[in-house]
């Protein structure tokens, strides 16, 4: 008889358990329903409200750190309320797919949103189909941007690497290692419209009252030459004078990178090889590329990245006009100069796809140099 009582009793209280285990998981999902409500409402809140900047500032920041810790705590006592089994499945979710959500929301959805638009006609009223991306590829102001991109490629993407490369290879040897490489840094913490604006008075011709203010037709000027409209002339290839300054910010940013993986490479090889009377330039090219290989690939996706996006400096030097427009500069144009929405939506599209390849080489890079 005692037996079944202690079984008896052993169950009611196991019972009461789970009762208490799910109030507390149906507390804390209630909980977690309100912090999202709150958290939702809030944005429009912050949006509409007409207090000081700095107090809807601090609002922001007590209410969205503060919601998406409260968030986090829910969706992480909701996974523990889970059977073992389910635990190790459900933490990781909870801490990835916020992420997830973000990206999906604010980048996924965007740009279906975008293709969907660039279906349609330039009011975004009747559907097109293929139509906007037929113009993108024969229109002939669409060729020149098309190779105006190829141009800051090949010739900003490859000077750029190379100018790091060599400047890391050679400040890694001299006693004023520091110095030149912060001389060298320095452009990085310039933004890149403050540089347009910083060369845009190096290029300038005259000012209205006829006076020299470009620092480098002054030196032209100063050597019996006459003074030249660089970035306004000598189509094409003034896009190069607008590369210069793309290769004079990044150099450093490669510089820093490259610098970082020479340091990593044993000297052991290098004396060996030293020692063995191979010469520098063979060292370099036998030695030293090969070992730096995997920082090469992925500084050079970076930048081509970089130079396939690039917009601000051709914005601020020249707006695109002179044949130097770039495809986010034409999208900038077409989509909200002359409200051309499929059209703009078309070009931003291509955009997408020219850059995914690249990304997607990166990261099959990485992975490969994770796994070995």
């Amino acid at each position: 008889m005692s037996d079944r009582t202690t079984d008896a009793d052993a169950l009611s209280a196991e019972l009461a358990r789970s009762r208490r285990r799910r109030n507390r998981a149906l507390l804390t999902l209630i909980g977690g329903i309100l912090a999202a409500v709150a958290l939702f409402e809030g944005f429009f809140l912050l949006r509409d409200s007409q207090a000081p900047k700095l107090v809807t500032a601090l609002f922001a920041m007590v209410w969205g750190g503060g919601g998406m810790a409260i968030l986090y705590l829910v969706a992480n006592q909701l996974a523990e309320f889970a059977p073992s089994e389910w635990q190790k499945r459900l933490i990781p979710i909870v801490f990835v797919a916020p992420a997830i959500a973000f990206v999906v929301y604010f980048l996924a959805l965007p740009a279906v949103r975008t293709f969907i638009a660039s279906l349609y006609d330039r009011d975004g009223t009747n559907f097109v189909g293929l139509a906007n991306y037929i113009t993108v590829f024969t229109e002939p102001f669409m060729l020149v941007t098309f190779r105006n991109n190829v141009l800051w490629i090949v010739f900003g993407a490859t000077f750029t690497i190379i100018s790091g490369l060599l400047v890391a290879t050679l400040a890694d040897r001299s006693r004023f290692e520091s110095l030149a490489k912060a001389i060298i840094f320095m452009p990085m913490a310039i933004s890149l419209v403050g540089a347009g604006v910083i060369w845009k008075f190096i290029y300038a011709v005259r000012d209205p009252s006829d006076v020299q203010i470009g620092l480098l037709n002054a030196i032209v000027v100063a050597f019996g030459g006459e003074p030249q409209a660089w970035i306004a002339q000598l189509q094409p290839w003034n896009n190069l004078f607008l590369i210069v300054i793309v290769i004079w910010m990044q150099t450093g940013y490669a510089m820093v990178l490259f610098s970082a993986a020479i340091k990593a490479v044993p000297s052991d090889i290098l004396e060996a090889a030293r020692v063995d009377g191979a010469g520098e330039f063979r060292i370099f090219f036998s030695i030293l590329i090969p070992s730096i290989m995997g920082t090469i690939v992925t500084v050079s996706a970076t930048v081509i990245i970089f130079t396939l996006k690039i917009f601000d400096v051709v914005l601020v030097m020249t707006g695109g006009q002179y044949g130097t427009d770039v495809i986010a500069t034409q999208f900038y144009n077409q989509y909200f100069t002359n409200r051309n929405f499929g059209l703009g939506s078309a070009i931003a599209i291509v955009l997408l796809i020219t850059v995914i390849p690249v990304m997607v080489y990166n990261l099959r890079q990485f992975n490969k140099r994770e796994t070995l």
